[in-house]
């Protein structure tokens, strides 16, 4: 009698392990994230099947481009002025279209060859800041390879960012050296602690050297980047309450650089100065933010999913990398794990299918289909990457996986000309910068 119910007790424990086993499972099983193409990305797919390149491309689209330029000139319009951001477009027909768009002449620099692609390109016409401080030699070296035919005047069309007594004192002798006259713009630190000066002493003795030389350096204002702003940590009050708090103090602290710069050195604080401020994070915070009337915006006006963010909201990606499948394989198949692909795509039906592409390896996310994703045990690969999907991703050789870049900064030198889509077509090939 005993033994029977020992073994009854043992088959009852058994069960319910066996009960929690199949619980735990169902509760763990990944649901399918899989989804067809879209009616946009569905479009796109065919005119790209028909007319793309065969290869990992980058797709501009001019109608959601136009939409994202719409908004900001909605929020930034006279005496605030909007300063395109080089590094996050770079293609000079595209400076031309969103310059155009937005009626501005103003660039900003990041990189010192692109300060002589923009001369070769006819841009050097425009008002260009640098959006860093330069090393000397970077300096020297575009100074020395200045060609007439660039059409540009840096005494004129350059603001150098400087950050330091010391940089200034750098460029000075240059500027010496060469008997050049040169814009500085100050680099204030409003928050962010990238950089900049931090003192009014430091303030004062830069102007001092500045006003003392005029034959060799101008003033031409002040540069205090507020990126930390959007990331304002709402810990005992909204989002919202949280970024207003961090732009008031941004802001209060550019106005003392200022008030104390005007006051302290009245003869450099004349008509048409650069005080900049803002970028594509923060610009719609801005109103009347006196004395600050330059914001240097790019990313947000293709939106890469690194501006995902509530200040953007209402803006629309309009950059995709586009990369054809080559090979559909049903299931997944492991190297040394082939006994279990049958089990991997019946536990994970988001591993029914795999897609190897085109390339891979980009600073980039899936967009469409959705429910796409990587396999960490296949490997990495930037020659054919493996992507896997469930059957309703629905895709097969030579259909295109859409991803969106993190940044578009970097992206937009990876693949060559850009492919212009207006209305679901191709339309035309932007040339991107080049070394």
């Amino acid at each position: 009698m005993n033994e029977f119910i020992s073994n009854h007790l043992r088959l009852i424990l058994f069960a319910g392990i066996a009960v929690l086993i199949i619980l735990i499972m169902a509760i763990i099983k990944p649901s399918d994230h899989g989804a067809p193409y879209d009616e946009y990305f569905a479009g796109l797919n065919k005119e790209l099947k028909a007319r793309g390149p065969g290869r990992p491309s980058l797709v501009l689209d001019l109608d959601r481009l136009d939409s994202n330029i719409a908004q900001i000139k909605e929020i930034i319009k006279p005496p605030m002025g909007f300063r395109l951001v080089v590094k996050s477009l770079p293609s000079a027909k595209l400076i031309r279209y969103i310059q155009s768009s937005m009626g501005s002449d103003r660039l900003m620099v990041f990189h010192g060859p692109d300060l002589k692609i923009l001369g070769k390109s006819g841009l050097g016409n425009m008002d260009m800041l640098f959006g860093k401080p330069m090393p000397i030699n970077a300096a020297r070296d575009f100074y020395n390879s200045l060609r007439p035919d660039w059409n540009l005047a840096p005494s004129k069309r350059v603001q150098w960012l400087i950050d330091s007594p010391g940089r200034l004192e750098q460029y000075l002798a240059l500027a010496r050296e060469k008997g050049l006259l040169m814009r500085i713009n100050i680099e204030i630190d409003v928050g962010l602690h990238r950089g900049g000066i931090t003192r009014m002493d430091e303030l004062d003795r830069m102007l001092k050297l500045i006003a003392a030389n005029p034959k060799n350096l101008a003033f031409s204002g002040f540069m205090g980047y507020d990126a930390h702003v959007a990331s304002a940590p709402a810990i005992l009050s909204s989002k919202k309450a949280a970024i207003d708090s961090a732009f008031r103090a941004m802001y209060n602290r550019y106005s003392e650089f200022y008030a104390y710069g005007k006051k302290a050195h009245p003869e450099l604080f004349g008509d048409g100065l650069c005080f900049n401020s803002g970028g594509s994070q923060t610009y719609r915070l801005y109103r009347d933010e006196k004395p600050i009337n330059d914001l240097a915006i790019g990313s947000c006006i293709v939106k890469p999913t690194d501006f995902d963010t509530g200040l953007l909201a209402s803006h629309i990606p309009a950059l995709f990398i586009a990369t054809p499948v080559l090979k559909r394989i049903e299931g997944t198949t492991i190297p040394f794990l082939e006994k279990f692909s049958g089990l991997m795509s019946r536990f994970d039906p988001n591993k029914q299918n795999t897609y190897f592409i085109y390339g891979g390896g980009w600073m980039a996310r899936f967009a469409s289909p959705e429910g796409l994703e990587g396999n960490a045990l296949y490997g990495f690969s930037t020659n054919q990457a493996i992507v896997n999907g469930s059957n309703r991703t629905a895709l097969g050789a030579d259909d295109m996986v859409f991803l969106r870049p993190t940044q578009s900064e970097v992206i937009m030198r990876e693949f060559g000309d850009l492919l212009i889509v207006r209305g679901g077509r191709v339309i035309d090939r932007w040339p991107v910068f080049e070394e």
